[in-house]
């Protein structure tokens, strides 16, 4: 299977944190395409995606992850870009808690949207080109109509919409799970046309932008 996009460049990040097939592995948020079910599943993992806007498909529950509950344990979760956007991100990790196998692991990549300041925007804003629907055109296009300075925009947005710091994430994660690995690394590069991995990168590491990915991985005690 091809995987494409935010997806594709994001398995080898997930995947190689994982235990090995056929571990039993639940993504929280897996969003109205699947997420990572399909690859996990092709790999020999069993594997069940949770979200409202989930497919209505085999191996989905189309619900919110506070009310999913399995009778079953799970070797693993993931959690991508999801945790930054639930409700209440403490209480969607302790019902993952009623759930997950005693040593089981929890991968996690997310938006450190607090650290996309002006420098970093402008990086990005000037590798997508002037059309296009892409969630970095969008807010290149809501910024310029507002008339305010980014930093203000990006967090008035950041409120209207309930949106939890990494700060804040990075807490409740490592009050619940014992941390075995926490990294910042590239987030933009699958969303724009021609730039590597290893282009955003180099940016990073010359200070021109910050480093808006974090992974995160961590056990049940």
């Amino acid at each position: 299977m091809t995987t494409s996009g935010w997806l594709g460049a994001m398995w080898p990040v997930v995947g190689r944190h994982l235990p090995p097939a056929p571990a039993r592995v639940v993504e929280i948020g897996c969003g109205p395409v699947g997420g990572f079910v399909p690859l996990l599943l092709e790999y020999g993992y069993e594997a069940v995606g949770v979200d409202p806007k989930a497919p209505n498909a085999a191996h989905y529950a189309r619900l919110e992850f506070e009310s999913f509950d399995s009778s079953q344990r799970f070797d693993a979760a993931i959690a991508c870009t999801s945790l930054h956007h639930a409700r209440d991100p403490g209480r969607v990790l302790d019902q993952l808690g009623t759930m997950l196998s005693t040593g089981g692991r929890v991968v996690v990549v997310e938006w450190a949207w607090e650290r996309f300041d002006g420098a970093t925007a402008q990086w990005c804003f000037a590798r997508i080109g002037e059309h296009g629907s892409s969630w970095l055109h969008r807010h290149r296009d809501e910024w310029v109509a507002s008339g305010r300075e980014w930093d203000e925009y990006l967090h008035s947005f950041a409120r209207h919409h309930g949106l939890h710091s990494a700060q804040e994430l990075l807490r409740v994660l490592d009050e619940r799970l014992e941390r075995q690995f926490s990294e910042d690394g590239p987030y933009f590069f699958a969303d724009l046309p021609g730039v590597t991995d290893a282009e955003e990168r180099a940016a990073i590491e010359a200070g021109a932008i910050q480093p808006v990915r974090i992974d995160w991985v961590g056990i049940r005690r």
